[in-house]
């Protein structure tokens, strides 16, 4: 089926940040009347959670819109990030994140038959790859690096030389996964304007890159982050720690501008409802109890949000719906992950618990005393054998 090249430019752009080079993805729409090849990457580090939906919608848009899309699962580039990942554990989470998206876009209604999966050391261990590297770090300073791979690589006092590696290999990958375009959160932006200053010089082409907004986390400020378990709900978390973890979460009365609940309806609940139902379908019930005038529902967002930002809707109230709505979520990717032995073993394996281990104390000798049972005797003996070393030394 053949998408006519104005819906599918809007489909791909629908709900971005930022698009970068908007030309090329029309130049391949409208004059090489082909689809768009492009690829979203993905480090499998901690658990997936609830913020990956955000580009799971967008996904969705691309294949609607007839794009050949790519998922790569960057098991090297999980290993360079600070050591998130150790190598041996890092086969079981890539393999974990394959099955968690396959879970996540058959719970939207998304037919996942022309999406391609593809390991990062498939490819990034090949000779030409590494030569590659190396003459990308011939033209890239190390503060240039450094600066691209900011908002992505975990930043510490001393950083090792492998978060400076990272960002060139996020840049070549647009070249070896043979690509248009690139799709990533606006958290990656200074890596993609590293990939369009340089890729160029080696005699690559420039691609055009497409930028989701980040949803914020739970708490005030920041997004959600797989490696901060307060700041995200995981997806296969239970529906009691779900409601526990929004209800801890930061929502100030009237305050829409930092509010993390109000972001996750506008890009995770909206999105997902019209690809369930249709453009402009939008339904958001709060069970609310009836001493605050009962349950409710709002039908446009702009609705839920003008009632809150007027306080006609308070915080516990937006929490009990968001929470709600959260669970009805999850519900079928924890039914796949009960049912499915590989997603289990990928998760024991990739995500060990470890068990602390016990030590027993060392026992301290206790000072009993004279007074309890068998003192005197010891003392006896005790007095016989000094008295025996003292007529030994008076014989002498």
């Amino acid at each position: 089926m053949t998408v006519d090249p104005q819906e599918a430019y809007g489909l791909i752009t629908k709900n971005l940040q930022e698009v970068l080079n908007p030309q090329i993805i029309k130049n391949v729409l409208e004059v090489e009347k082909r689809p768009l090849k492009l690829y979203w990457g993905t480090a499998p580090t901690g658990k997936p959670h609830c913020g990956y939906f955000v580009p799971m919608t967008k996904l969705a848009d691309f294949l609607k819109a007839g794009c050949e899309v790519t998922v790569l699962l960057a098991d090297l580039h999980a290993f360079l990030d600070n050591m998130k990942a150790p190598l041996e554990v890092v086969q079981y989470r890539a393999k974990y994140y394959e099955l968690t998206i396959k879970a996540i876009l058959r719970s939207i209604n998304v037919p996942i038959e022309k999406l391609k999966f593809v390991t990062g050391s498939s490819y990034q261990l090949t000779s030409d790859y590494t030569l590659d590297i190396f003459r990308m770090a011939n033209i890239v300073s190390q503060n240039e690096a450094k600066r691209a791979g900011a908002d992505v690589v975990k930043q510490v006092a001393n950083p090792l030389l492998s978060g400076l590696i990272y960002p060139l290999m996020q840049a070549l990958d647009e070249h070896f996964l043979d690509c248009d375009a690139q799709f990533g959160g606006v958290d990656q932006r200074k890596i993609f304007v590293l990939a369009e200053e340089n890729l160029q010089s080696l005699g690559y082409k420039k691609r055009a890159h497409l930028m989701n907004p980040m949803v914020p986390g739970l708490g005030q400020g920041g997004k959600m982050s797989a490696s901060d378990p307060n700041s995200k709900i995981d997806l296969l978390e239970e529906p009691k720690i779900v409601k526990k973890k929004i209800n801890s979460a930061f929502c100030s009365p009237g305050n829409v501008e930092e509010n993390g609940l109000l972001s996750f309806v506008q890009y995770v609940v909206a999105p997902i409802q019209e690809i369930k139902h249709g453009s402009g379908h939008f339904e958001f019930f709060i069970d609310r109890p009836e001493k605050f005038g009962g349950p409710i529902t709002f039908n446009s967002f702009e609705d839920l949000k003008q009632a809150f930002k007027e306080e006609k809707l308070s915080p516990p109230d937006l929490k009990t719906g968001v929470a709600d709505a959260i669970n009805v979520l999850l519900a079928p990717i924890r039914e796949e992950f009960a049912n499915n032995a590989e997603y289990k073993e990928a998760q024991e394996k990739g995500y060990p618990v470890a068990v602390p281990e016990k030590t027993k104390k060392a026992k301290k000798p206790k000072n009993k005393g004279s007074r309890y049972p068998g003192a005197a005797k010891q003392t006896e003996q005790v007095t016989e054998q000094l008295k025996e070393a003292t007529l030994a030394d008076e014989k002498k």
